[in-house]
């Protein structure tokens, strides 16, 4: 069972990224606002964004390169494009989930600092475990949080439908007014995670090559897989717990960072019991931590790499450079917009809904392309749904920005 657990990484890398924001403020927030009218979104979303996400690890297995080797490949206008995108976006998406890591942190640790305190902190300590520990305690780190977290939610959630009293409906729900279709969107977006985290996927997976040579293609996809699923589950663990303790309540989650987190971790005090506190407050914020740093580790590799493939490979643009600037970028954007921290997660998560498309189709392209061993290509059934997927991610972004 151990020798079987050491196998994994990438895939609980993955769902270590992804079960943080989308998560633990989405989900729990549209099981609040809308009860169990959403988990259509929730496994529909998840189901049109798989393809893309494994083929990240289907082509770093095939060909032991990452999806930026093969998007050079493709062109170099293709890389050049994501450069952009991830140029324009990455400084937000780390915003956004270190303030939600920092509220958690101010929330269990006491108000000793402030939230801005806090994040500075939070990175600080990302920082010296990445460049210290580099991908090995990453690997390490991520398994326990996972396994914790998996164990404490499906706990809550059993609790919590053992003790509900009050019928529960699952009427589906379409948003029709604006302000319910961009909470839509934002929820889809990140659900279970950004496409481009299928870039991370290729990335890691190359890595974890590299540290263990056990590691086969097999393995890959089947880490990917565990990962992927687990994601789900906790999704809709989350969207469940946000309804039975929140939908009909009169309450509402808060956009500030601090009163969200004492809110969230009360969510499963009050079915756990007060004695549950430590426990699920240390969980809740081990998972935004983990999130937080794998997106600070991912994020300075994918600059790194396309950097190096676009411009002359140099040492002066290293790891340490990206993650120490990507660092400095994030406490400055935070410093201005710290107490919006709901405003600061919908531009991200929609951001990444309406640029899904190009990752959805530029994946699919490099998948079945000439740069792919025509064994690795998807069979006819991964083929058909990878279609209902570009076209479910481009119907759905041209139907929000036509309600704009």
């Amino acid at each position: 069972m151990i020798q079987k657990l050491k196998n994994f990484g990438p895939g609980l890398l993955f769902a270590g990224a992804a079960i943080g924001v989308s998560h633990l403020v989405q989900s729990t927030r549209a099981g609040a606002d809308y009860g169990m009218g959403l988990i259509w979104a929730l496994l529909l979303v998840n189901l049109f964004k798989y393809p893309f996400f494994q083929f990240g690890a289907r082509y770093a297995a095939a060909t032991g390169e990452s999806l930026l080797d093969g998007y050079k490949k493709l062109g170099k206008k293709v890389l050049i494009v994501f450069y952009i995108i991830n140029f324009a976006t990455v400084f937000t998406f780390l915003t956004a989930v270190t303030i939600v890591t920092a509220g958690l942190a101010s929330t269990l640790f006491g108000n000793y600092f402030d939230i801005k305190t806090w994040t500075v902190i939070v990175l600080i300590v990302c920082i010296a475990i990445l460049i210290i520990g580099k991908y090995k305690l990453l690997d390490k780190l991520i398994k326990i949080i996972i396994i914790t977290l998996s164990l404490s939610t499906i706990l809550a959630v059993c609790i919590a439908l053992s003790n509900n009293t009050n019928p529960i409906s699952f009427k589906q729900i379409l948003p029709k007014n604006n302000l319910d279709i961009a909470f839509l969107i934002a929820f889809m977006g990140w659900m279970p995670a950004p496409l481009d985290v299928s870039i991370w996927q290729s990335l890691w997976t190359i890595e974890k090559n590299n540290e263990t040579k056990r590691y086969s293609q097999k393995s890959a996809l089947f880490d990917f897989n565990v990962g992927y699923v687990s994601s789900i589950i906790l999704g809709t663990g989350f969207l469940i717990l946000g309804a039975l303790v929140m939908f009909n309540s009169g309450e509402t989650f808060s956009s500030s960072a601090g009163v969200f987190s004492n809110q969230l971790i009360n969510m499963y005090t009050t079915n756990l019991g007060d004695w549950a506190y430590i426990i699920i407050g240390s969980a809740a914020f081990t998972t935004m931590f983990s999130t937080t740093i794998t997106t600070l580790d991912a994020s300075s590799r994918v600059m790194v790499k396309a950097t190096d493939l676009l411009f002359i490979k140099t040492s002066t643009f290293n790891y340490v450079f990206w993650t120490v600037l990507l660092t400095i970028g994030t406490i400055f954007i935070f410093f201005f917009l710290a107490s919006e921290m709901g405003l600061l997660i919908k531009i991200a998560t929609i951001l990444s809904f309406i640029t899904a498309p190009f990752f959805a189709l530029i994946n699919y392209k490099l998948i079945i392309s000439r740069h792919t061993p025509k064994e690795w290509h998807p069979s006819k059934a991964l083929h058909i749904l990878s279609w209902m997927g570009i076209l479910f991610l481009i119907g759905f972004s041209i139907w929000y920005l036509t309600t704009l």
